[in-house]
């Protein structure tokens, strides 16, 4: 009777190296779980949005059907998942003004001469003037704008799906963050495609109104901005409103007697 000791030790032999190799497996398996859930929760910004991809659809319909019909030809569901395609499984501290540059081709849009208008530090008041003036144009009044307002999004290095518990903090994380880097990139196209007249609207009364303390028109950064404009040989003209509620009254009424 042939002795069946060794084939005995060669099946001991092979389960005990598959049960080393599926627990390196687990282990290697559960660090990488680990490091991912990590990477959620370590950054100091807010998560991305909530039904992201959803509300990038709807506001791109909602646009070019109806607040711009003359864009309908754009394809909504390219321009998602472009835009998608941009940050996600990437390091959210490592975005380009390239990974967007196949979004921007998709969302080409120039606004006509005299009807561009700046702001700073006065979101409502800019868009309450440019609801008034309906051919007037904010950065978001421009399909790309009009989409990502109000929006945060981000992924994480490796993984196909978005980080919905925090992305970076432009000041606390990194400045170089997705959502940083295409407000830079779409607002200095905003500004290098605006011609004619150009608006700004600015708070004089606040301090850092342009970089320095302003009080007014007079004020040392209104008098840096003036003096940036016409070196350019750019006309510059400043109106001191000291009343903001007034001059939002005035916006949203603008046949109001008290406004004349």
């Amino acid at each position: 009777m042939a002795d069946s000791r060794p084939k005995k030790a060669k099946i001991c032999l092979c389960i005990f190296l598959c049960l080393l190799v599926g627990g390196i497996i687990a282990v290697v398996v559960g660090v990488r779980m680990w490091r991912h859930s990590s990477e959620h929760m370590k950054w100091n910004g807010t998560g991305s949005t909530a039904r992201f991809q959803e509300i990038v659809l709807e506001r791109c319909y909602k646009y070019t059907q109806s607040v711009q019909p003359e864009l309908r030809d754009r394809d909504c569901q390219k321009i998602r998942e472009a835009f998608r395609n941009a940050f996600i499984s990437k390091d959210p501290c490592s975005a380009t003004e390239e990974d967007y540059h196949p979004l921007m081709k998709l969302v080409n849009q120039m606004v006509p001469c005299d009807k561009t208008v700046f702001w700073s530090k006065t979101k409502e008041l800019a868009h309450q003037y440019t609801k008034v003036q309906r051919d007037m144009f904010t950065l978001e009044d421009t399909l790309m704008g009009y989409i990502a307002d109000d929006l945060n999004w981000c992924g994480d290095a490796g993984s196909y799906e978005m980080n919905y518990q925090s992305c970076p903090h432009w000041k606390k994380d990194c400045s170089n963050n997705f959502v940083s880097v295409f407000w830079d990139l779409v607002s200095k196209r905003f500004a290098e495609n605006a011609c004619g007249v150009v608006q700004v609207v600015l708070n004089g009364s606040i301090s850092n109104a342009f970089d320095r303390n302003s009080d007014s028109c007079s004020g040392s950064s209104i008098n840096d901005l003036r003096q940036i404009i016409r070196q350019r040989n750019i006309k510059f003209t400043c109106q001191d409103n000291y009343s903001s509620g007034k001059f939002l009254q005035c916006v949203k009424k603008p046949g109001d007697s008290s406004c004349r």
